[in-house]
């Protein structure tokens, strides 16, 4: 029923084609190890290859442990694995940035490492329902639009696919439980100083127990909504964006600042994301107040003016356009 569900859910997303070569993430907890089992009872079927990477983030005593039980079990089943060893802790202090972060940078980078080294096309992650309501939550709190009420998308850049997507902790654990395949549980995640992790063990169950035991369905149905409803905006944002693009280089961005004056706010507000995005792959660092003082800017329109909203971009309005360039 587990691999059915699995199976269903890379269907529906069209995650993996035939022939595709995919490089499972796997920590050995209960998600990951459920995912790559599932996997290699379902890969006759999908005909795909597999290969495994772990990392070792040397936070916790049994760090080694759990790496000795990825590869044996990886052995026994003629899979090939790949380890990186991080001090994860020392990397966090040095580059200034919580060790959530860090370590989040640090198995994308070996993701996309061994992607590149064994030919691959897919990287699987094993975010489940659960993980998918806690973002949702957390976005919640953050104050997030659209974009943030989508929570984790199942396919991303057509390279990273997440097959439990729309499956519960509960029936993973139990996967594991009905497999025997005795996975390892990380003690950190009881660690409720971690938002997350304040969410997963306190906010939810306070949420099922007074208000809806269907909470994380409810999460996940708003969360799909939202995905929807985003790629409508994005359809015309993308739409308006050609409209008034001047012209576009790997480092500067050029709009027609009459055309842009005249679309909508929120259009507009999503015009300059979108441009910070083209221009960095990335939007951290503008918030919604630097947004509205860029539309400002805009709108005033007197003499040569420019916003730099943080170090790395400026925003430049004269001469009829807005220039966005990277600093």
């Amino acid at each position: 029923m587990f691999e059915d569900l699995v199976l269903e859910t890379i269907t529906k997303y069209n995650m993996i084609s035939s022939g595709d070569k995919i490089v499972v993430a796997v920590s050995g907890g209960p998600d990951s190890m459920a995912l790559l089992n599932a996997l290699i009872n379902l890969k006759e079927k999908l005909n795909c290859e597999l290969v495994v990477c772990h990392v070792n983030h040397m936070i916790r005593v049994v760090a080694d442990s759990e790496t000795e039980y990825v590869q044996a079990f990886c052995a026994s089943k003629g899979i090939e694995c790949f380890v990186k060893k991080v001090d994860v802790l020392s990397l966090a202090n040095e580059q200034k940035i919580g060790t959530e972060e860090a370590g989040r940078n640090v198995r994308y980078e070996f993701f996309d490492e061994v992607f590149d080294k064994v030919n691959a096309n897919k990287i699987v992650i094993a975010h489940n329902a659960n993980d998918n309501a806690e973002t949702v939550l957390m976005n919640v709190l953050r104050g997030a639009g659209i974009s943030g009420l989508k929570g984790i998308e199942p396919v991303r850049d057509n390279k990273f696919i997440r097959p439990l997507i729309e499956i519960e902790r509960a029936d993973i654990e139990k996967y594991c439980e009905d497999m025997k395949l005795d996975p390892k549980f990380d003690e950190s995640n009881k660690d409720n100083t971690y938002t997350r992790n304040k969410i997963r063990n306190v906010l939810i169950p306070f949420l099922k127990d007074e208000f809806n035991p269907s909470i994380v369905e409810g999460l996940n149905r708003l969360s799909d909504l939202a995905s929807q409803e985003n790629k409508y905006v994005e359809s015309i944002v993308d739409k308006e964006y050609a409209n008034i693009l001047v012209s576009t280089d790997s480092g500067e961005i050029v709009l027609n600042l009459k055309e842009f004056n005249a679309l909508d706010e929120f259009i507009k507000g999503r015009i300059i994301l979108l441009c910070v995005f083209n221009l960095f792959g990335s939007t951290k660092g503008i918030e919604k107040k630097h947004i509205e003082d860029i539309i400002k800017l805009c709108e005033r329109n007197i003499g040569n003016k420019y916003l730099t909203p943080n170090k790395n971009v400026k925003f430049f309005v004269g001469q009829g356009n807005i220039v966005i360039t990277r600093q």
